[in-house]
């Protein structure tokens, strides 16, 4: 067996593992990158080593803290408690509300994850009140979250831009933004629309009292990170300050200005996850460096042709990312491909290619075997029997597979 072949295999390997086990696939991924690469290819661990992105795991590191010492001091959760505080809108119009809140604290910064543990537990409270579907509240909140999820300055959106540049497709940030948020938009508009006449017949019945969903107050540490944070950003954006290096100087400011705990930062970190991204990307660049990604690639290419690379790779990425971790596994192994899914399927717009692995892999986060997907069943459980909607959940996540092959697959032929 060649070595291509035994890189590829174990990288399969961790992928499976991660979809069945709790095990972190990163730490998993380093020890089979350190014996292939040594016992296996020959090489040396210097070499093995040189595939750790450090620049990935500099950036990761320095965003994560600052967003920690901005979700300790309370300056988020005051922030989704503003937003989401108010109930005077029109019932139909709540559930809208819901997805741009989740969307907008997602896309400042703390992600997908920690945007809907945020905003979950206020929605699901004004749901209640409203008398608003639990499963138009989850679709709702998780897919505004994930809409959000790939701008460039959050966690997610720096994995994925990362690896793109690292395809030679940097400079795309505002592209991988909007087809991720275009196609979440889509698919939450036509739930909505579903829902819409129950949302109707809604506004007929009585609001459930409910205490304890009033808007907090903002406080000096609150204003004051707000301030550091609207700087960083307007750094990033006009002046395009280094991500890592900024987000650090950010961080270190909160705490000389007493608006954060540093200790307690560095404990809120996702060590795991920064481990699980940086790991499989050790092992990602064995690979390459072996031939496994030209032998996926041909793989790809027996099923997959110049013009239906998109749709299958979205719901093979798709389908992936429904058992395991899409910023953690999917998009660390499968953007570095992309130039080899266009060289074998005689593709031309790679670029399309590497959107429909961003695209497939993110629309089916709302499966309560994602995090998002848990998180809505566990705030929303007492709303509606657990097992049901977490079989609804279910049930829209498998189909999203479709779905999200069929948008990328269209979209691709469309521009």
């Amino acid at each position: 067996m060649s070595i291509a072949a035994i890189t590829l295999l174990a990288l399969l390997a961790a992928i499976v593992l991660s979809m069945v086990s709790r095990l972190n696939i990163g730490l998993l991924a380093i020890g089979m990158a350190w014996i292939i690469g040594v016992y296996a290819a020959g090489g040396k661990p210097d070499s093995v080593m040189a595939g750790f992105p450090v620049d990935l795991f500099l950036t990761l590191s320095g965003v994560c803290f600052l967003f920690a010492i901005a979700e300790l001091n309370g300056t988020f959760p005051v922030m989704a408690q503003r937003v989401m505080g108010g109930t005077a809108r029109s019932r139909v119009a709540i559930p809208l509300s819901f997805f741009v809140s989740a969307m907008i604290i997602s896309a400042v910064g703390p992600g997908a994850i920690a945007s809907t543990a945020l905003i979950v537990p206020i929605a699901a409270a004004i749901g209640r009140r409203a008398h608003i579907p639990p499963m138009l509240t989850a679709l709702m909140v998780a897919n505004g979250a994930n809409a959000g999820n790939l701008s460039p300055i959050s966690a997610v959106g720096v994995i994925a831009n990362s690896r793109m540049a690292e395809a030679g497709l940097g400079g795309n940030e505002i592209a991988v933004m909007l087809a991720n948020l275009g196609a979440h938009v889509l698919v939450s508009l036509i739930a909505w629309i579903w829902f819409l006449p129950k949302l109707r017949a809604a506004n007929a019945v009585p609001a459930i009292e409910e205490n304890g969903i009033g808007a907090a107050e903002f406080t000096r540490a609150h204003m004051i990170t707000l301030a550091v944070l609207s700087v960083w950003i307007v750094g990033i954006v006009l002046f395009k300050a280094n991500l890592a290096f900024s987000a650090f100087a950010a961080g270190v400011a909160l705490i000389l200005l007493r608006a954060g705990d540093e200790k307690a930062a560095i404990a809120r970190m996702p060590w795991g996850i920064l481990l699980m991204v940086c790991g499989v990307a050790t092992l990602v660049a064995l690979v390459q460096a072996n031939g496994g990604t030209e032998l996926f690639s041909a793989l790809i290419a027996r099923v997959a042709g110049a013009e239906s690379i998109y749709g299958v790779i979205a719901f093979a990425t798709g389908l992936i990312s429904t058992y395991s971790s899409t910023s953690g596994v999917v998009l660390p192994v499968f953007l570095p491909m992309v130039p080899s899914l266009a060289t074998a399927t005689g593709a031309t717009e790679p670029l399309a290619i590497a959107l429909s692995i961003n695209v497939g892999s993110s629309l089916v986060d709302v499966s309560p075997l994602s995090t998002l997907g848990a998180l809505c069943v566990a705030a929303l459980g007492k709303d509606e029997a657990d097992p049901k909607l977490y079989f609804k959940l279910l049930a829209w996540g498998m189909a999203m597979t479709v779905v999200g092959a069929a948008l990328c697959q269209i979209g691709a032929m469309l521009f």
